[in-house]
């Protein structure tokens, strides 16, 4: 009787071992995603409560770019944002991707807010992105 407990306790054993849940790939739901607001105006959000006060006290206003500019830069800053977040560089800092088409017409007011996104983050932590034009870099 002994041997069988024995014997069954060592057929259990493996089984015991495999994990129950299979892990979840944290990447799928990591990114932030353009969404439009009860306007019908495209709107990002950023979580982070210095970001308004950095777009309204130290950010430059919005009339000081055009729309294709911030177009052409928030274009080159998303791929260098997604090259880090794929790459896992500056994980502190950069926990998600962006889904960002620069076919899509977002309009001005979005664009300025994700550029100014890439300029908080350098404002805050000191991040440096090539895409930054060299005031906003400074800042």
């Amino acid at each position: 009787m002994k041997n069988f407990v024995l014997l069954l306790l060592m057929a259990i054993l493996p089984y015991s071992c495999y994990s129950q849940n299979t892990p979840k790939n944290n990447k799928e739901h990591a990114e932030m995603k353009p969404s439009k607001n009860e306007d019908g105006e495209w709107d990002i959000v950023v979580i982070d409560t210095q970001f308004d006060y950095f777009l309204n006290a130290i950010a430059k206003p919005m009339n000081q770019y055009s729309e294709s500019y911030l177009k052409n830069k928030n274009t080159f800053l998303v791929n260098e944002w997604n090259s880090y977040y794929n790459t896992g560089k500056y994980r502190n800092v950069i926990e998600s991707g962006i889904d960002y088409d620069p076919r899509e017409n977002y309009g001005i007011k979005f664009e300025y807010k994700l550029y100014q996104v890439f300029a908080y983050v350098n404002w805050k932590y000191g991040l440096k992105m090539n895409g930054l034009s060299g005031s906003d870099a400074i800042r």
